[in-house]
């Protein structure tokens, strides 16, 4: 039961606050809020936050800068959450919620009817959920590692395989029975990936039953999806992501498809997992990686709900950090106008690990008849991911910039690397592997993993990424292979933004798994979801004259 709080009380830091107020919705279900304003009466431009993660009863340091600013703040349980009523399905209340609540803090006394959302990762999802309906209240959003897909960002990947680790990590920490003491190392290994759930939380989630049971990208997840409405979206946006996030990639194509629209939208993209506070493990990016968040954040809401003129629509709207130098670069545009550079693949047939002789040079393969590189992928024995962009407890699945070489010894792994540098060699943009490649399974996966050598030996990796051969073709539409035949595809390998300094070595690792960041292929050709027969599958990956497989990267020239 909700309680209706009475009148606003006022507390000693010139705060007046209201907690657990009932926000009818349409159905009648009443969702939990904290409201925070100056003490002082009148009228005040809101700053809304909705969150899963329980809204507390005392307004955050986060949020206190905002009402000394003369900002009102709505901290709300979103639907199914803590106080709130209601049954929390993610997947689909978010819009009508979130518009509802606009409305609502519309017509209180206290509010001038101009409203602000900001926060990050599930609280930055429910921005772009509202964003979409064009509320007239809405005046501006500042998400931060959040993405705008459902499918491409928080249950599958550009390829098609699932992100399995992340979203079953996300679930049992958010969504477990009462009592349930779930295992990460063993949840994961569960099969079928079906009934992963149970294992994960203990007990049945409608969520993850919808999302393994439409695993191409189909009509269910494009009528829920963002993306598909970008062109649609008239609220400014101000969107924050990091290199070692999950959802990067997703919030650059957003911006990118926003400014063809419209000039005013803002990104900045920083080196960070997707705790942009988080210190990592071994790495320094220096003192110029942190940012004046907080300043920049009040500074976008005075512009659209004060209507003050401040810095921020001067500046260039794409600022991103550069790793290997470690300086913040400002561009006009997204991606930077870059040069598609093309890194061969070569090997005398034995590039498996990192002992092997797999090079990457600029010239096209002149042999007609280069021995191909072969490998045998173990869905049973899958090569274990090391750091990454994964999500969300770095205790349990580490995450960020890790040395490869515990898995570059590995001989399913193909290691491909050039040269010693002469200079340095600045990469900003999407990263692609383009493979000839056969298989004797009628489907599988192969990754690829860009890495950044140091002069030490260090294999630090950068962005990685996998194609489920089923969906070489399309996500929408899933087509098996034909063991033995050779194809040619792209695999997506993420985005990042790095100088590989004079002296460091570029590399590409190119297997068939990384687990438990993707969910292991079971090579049948059958449905993913309810196999439980794990086969091995013979890879081959041919860089010859005819067919010369290349990692692109997007080299900027100054």
């Amino acid at each position: 039961m909700l309680l209706c709080a009475g009148a606003l009380s006022a507390a000693p830091d010139q705060t007046s606050t209201a907690l657990d107020v009932a926000v009818p919705m349409r159905d009648s279900v009443r969702l939990s809020a904290n409201v925070f304003r100056p003490q002082a009466p009148g009228r005040y431009p809101t700053i809304l936050v909705r969150t899963p993660y329980g809204k507390g009863s005392a307004i955050s340091p986060n949020y206190a800068p905002f009402v000394e600013r003369g900002y009102a703040v709505v901290v709300q349980d979103v639907r199914g959450r803590y106080a709130s009523e209601g049954v929390f399905r993610p997947l689909e209340q978010e819009p009508a919620d979130g518009g509802d609540t606009l409305d609502w803090i519309a017509r209180q006394p206290w509010s001038d009817g101009k409203i602000g959302m900001l926060g990050g990762s599930y609280l930055g999802i429910v921005q772009w959920k509202v964003a979409a309906l064009n509320n007239p209240h809405l005046k501006a959003i500042f998400p931060s590692v959040s993405g705008c897909d459902d499918y491409l960002d928080r249950f599958y990947s550009p390829g098609g395989a699932m992100k399995l680790g992340q979203r079953l990590l996300w679930m049992s920490e958010n969504l477990r029975a009462p009592h349930f003491h779930p295992d990460f190392a063993k949840f994961v290994l569960h099969l079928p990936l079906r009934t992963a759930d149970v294992a994960a939380t203990g007990q049945t989630s409608s969520m993850f039953q919808e999302a393994v049971a439409h695993p191409a990208y189909d009509s269910f997840w494009k009528s829920i999806s963002v993306r598909e409405r970008l062109d649609k979206i008239r609220v400014p946006v101000f969107s924050v992501g990091g290199w070692f996030d999950n959802f990067v990639e997703s919030d650059l194509l957003a911006f990118e498809r926003l400014r063809g629209h419209s000039g005013v939208h803002r990104i900045l993209i920083g080196p960070w997992p997707h705790n942009m506070a988080a210190k990592l493990d071994g790495v320094d990016f220096g003192p110029d990686s942190d940012v004046p968040m907080r300043a920049i954040q009040l500074q976008w809401f005075d512009q659209f709900l004060k209507g003050k003129d401040t810095p921020l629509l001067s500046q260039p709207p794409v600022r991103f950090f550069v790793m290997g130098v470690n300086r913040w670069r400002e561009e006009r545009e997204w991606p930077p106008r870059a040069h598609p550079q093309r890194f061969y693949l070569e090997s005398r047939g034995r590039a498996n690990t990192l002992a092997g002789d797999g090079q990457l040079r600029l010239r096209t393969p002149a042999d007609q008849a280069s021995p191909a590189d072969r490998f045998v992928f173990d869905p049973q024995d899958p090569v274990p991911t090391a750091g990454g962009a994964v999500c969300c407890n770095p205790k349990v699945f580490p995450w960020g910039p890790h040395d490869q070489r515990a898995v570059e010894q590995r001989r399913d792994v193909l290691v491909y690397t050039t040269a010693p540098l002469p200079g340095d060699v600045e990469v900003v943009g999407p990263v692609r592997v383009v493979l000839y490649a056969a298989t004797s399974a009628r489907d599988t996966d192969f990754t690829a993993k860009l890495v950044d050598v140091l002069p030490d030996g260090r294999a630090q990796n950068l962005t990685d990424g996998i194609l489920r051969l089923r969906y070489r073709q399309s996500l929408e539409k899933p087509e098996l292979a034909r063991p033995g035949e050779i194809y040619k595809f792209t695999i997506d390998a993420g985005v990042t933004g790095n100088v590989f300094q004079k002296g460091h070595r570029i590399r590409i690792e190119v297997s068939s798994s990384n687990f438990p960041r993707f969910d292991r292929n079971p090579n049948t050709g059958g449905p993913i979801a309810d196999a439980t027969d794990l086969r091995k599958a013979t890879q081959t990956v041919y860089h010859d004259a005819r067919r010369p497989s290349y990692l692109l990267l997007p080299v900027l020239r100054d």
